[in-house]
């Protein structure tokens, strides 16, 4: 098996210094008090920490540029930043240095080093044992690098600012049998695989403070350049518009072509819905996306429209009848229709109203004795103790939340301005519950980790575009980024959709706002909560009053 490549931008230099050089500077540290040389010195939970130069503080994940700890990097240092300067490894000296001792069975969590306090290549010399470093991609890719005794790490561009880096505590590590002490990133080649034991590994890491904004490709981890851009919960109907013409319309245009590729599959309990209809039913597919579930069966006229014309055109590649519409309003006569299906196409307007009127379209599609299928993403990631497909993937269960600004108002499940309805209340009673302005005005939403639980409602999910999936063509602002300007340079664009997951119950207490409809079926799919509805005979149709 072929081994997988390193992150970009990461290298490893192996022996950079010799035996004698790796005792010498082991011996060189006094993990003693030692107050007549006031550096910053911690213990904590998964190791032994010492400052130089700059204290790090694990309060903020930054440094104080104005209060530098007195006596610079220790002298036995300087060999070997000089050997670093005159290869090549980095461009410019570092003033900032921590060492850190791992026992067996210690570890770090996954981390990026902070944008704003550091400048682009950081270093790190492993000394007194091998170990593996776990790097891993926004977009879930993970590699194992082996980090070789007396190895120089080198990390630069997107694997010092994009991918996070951390060291997993255990006692053992799983690597390759054949090449032990080889820098190599660790396959899943069973049949060369070992156990290695972990022994004291001292780890000098160097770093040079930073003290511009930083100006990196990557702005949606990047703390200089996504400060107090993070959209903050609509609190009216042209904010609502607003929020999802940004980070819902504006982003699956850019995204359309690498969208497509992904979704090739049709749900089968869908599938199931279609083929269960009688033949030469009319059927629209609202928000259709690339069009998966328009050729599901030659037995109905099935026809689709979406926001993305680019998906349209993807559409119409594939000889399927679809056309540009927005869910609020599909130019199509009431009644016309046999069956409508919406599938993950809802939970992508921004209000409890807006979420109501696109119920309330599909429905005036059908007719009498019609029936609508409705899919949306579920809260409830983990149902009945079976994770759904989108945790199993990755094997993640934790929420992780990047918030964007310190002051945002956090949203979690006891948030009562959450966009929700309860199963208990109609709209009116959730309306007076969330119509404090002040309290929303500053609700930044957060941004979703990938692969892991829901900690809120309201969030936006990251789409890391594929190389080479860009749009070719279309207006530049169909390429926005969460820091609210397009890098086609950058190796991996990044995009964030805007969701609104629906609790248990949710979206069947909305359907039944409906007066003319009945809730035929309700059910958990896969991490989505989905409803069967049934248009009533001779009833008009529209919200409760």
């Amino acid at each position: 098996m072929m081994p997988t490549a390193l992150p970009p931008g990461l290298k490893i230099i192996e022996d950079l210094v010799s035996p004698e050089e790796e005792r010498q500077l082991l011996e060189s540290i006094d993990w003693a008090e030692d107050e007549s040389i006031p550096t910053a010195q911690q213990s904590l939970k998964h190791r032994r920490v010492k400052h130089f130069g700059y204290e790090f503080r694990y309060d903020n994940n930054n440094v104080d540029r104005d209060r530098p700890l007195p006596g610079g990097l220790p002298d036995i240092c300087n060999t070997l930043l000089a050997k670093c300067l005159k290869m090549g490894y980095i461009k410019e000296k570092p003033d900032q240095l921590t060492i850190n001792q791992y026992e067996p069975g210690q570890g770090i969590p996954p981390h990026i080093d902070t944008h704003s306090a550091f400048e682009d290549e950081i270093i790190a010399l492993s000394l007194g044992a091998e170990i593996v470093m776990d790097f891993k991609h926004p977009d879930g890719h993970v590699a194992g690098i082996m980090l070789p005794q007396r190895s120089l790490l080198v990390m630069s561009g997107e694997s010092r600012y994009l991918w996070t880096h951390g060291i997993t505590p255990r006692k053992f590590d799983i690597i390759q049998a054949s090449e032990v002490q080889k820098v190599r990133a660790v396959t899943a080649d069973i049949g060369d695989l070992t156990l290695n034991k972990r022994r004291e590994r001292t780890s000098f890491t160097f770093r040079k403070v930073r003290r511009s904004p930083c100006n990196c490709s990557y702005p949606s981890v990047c703390d200089s350049q996504r400060e107090d851009t993070a959209p903050s919960f609509p609190i009216n109907e042209r904010e609502a518009s607003k929020l999802e013409e940004k980070y819902v319309h504006e982003v699956y245009e850019g995204i359309a072509t690498h969208f497509s590729s992904t979704r090739h599959s049709p749900w089968p309990r869908v599938v199931e819905f279609l083929r269960g209809l009688p033949c030469g039913a009319v059927v629209a597919d609202v928000g259709c996306g690339n069009g998966k579930y328009l050729g599901v069966s030659k037995d109905l006229y099935t026809f689709g429209c979406d926001r993305s014309m680019t998906l349209m055109d993807i559409c119409g590649e594939k000889g399927f009848q679809a056309f540009v519409c927005d869910a609020l309003c599909v130019p199509l006569r009431s009644g016309s229709c046999d069956a409508c299906i919406s599938i993950a196409v809802i939970h992508h307007f921004s209000t409890v109203e807006r979420r109501l009127a696109t119920l309330c379209e599909l429905v005036r599609l059908l007719r009498p004795g019609g029936k609508a299928l409705v899919y949306v993403w579920a809260l409830e990631q983990e149902f009945n103790k079976q994770k759904s497909k989108y945790l199993k993937e990755k094997r993640a269960s934790r929420v992780t939340l990047e918030e964007f600004s310190s002051d945002a108002v956090k949203e979690t499940g006891d948030n009562d301005c959450q966009s929700s309805l309860h199963p208990k209340e109609d709209v009116a009673q959730f309306k007076g519950r969330c119509c404090n302005a002040n309290q929303l005005i500053h609700a930044k939403l957060p941004v979703h980790t990938n692969r892991t639980s829901f900690g809120s409602q309201d969030l936006l999910v990251p789409w890391h575009l594929k190389d080479g999936m860009k749009k070719k063509a279309g207006p530049a602002k169909s390429q926005q980024h969460l820091a609210g300007s397009a890098d086609s340079h950058a190796p991996s664009s990044v995009f964030h959709r805007y969701y609104h997951v629906f609790s248990e119950g949710e979206l069947e207490l909305l359907c039944k706002r409906l007066d003319c409809i009945k809730v035929q079926a309700s059910y958990y799919d896969q991490g989505n909560w989905c409803v069967i509805l049934e248009k009533q005979l001779r009833v008009p149709c529209g919200p409760l009053k």
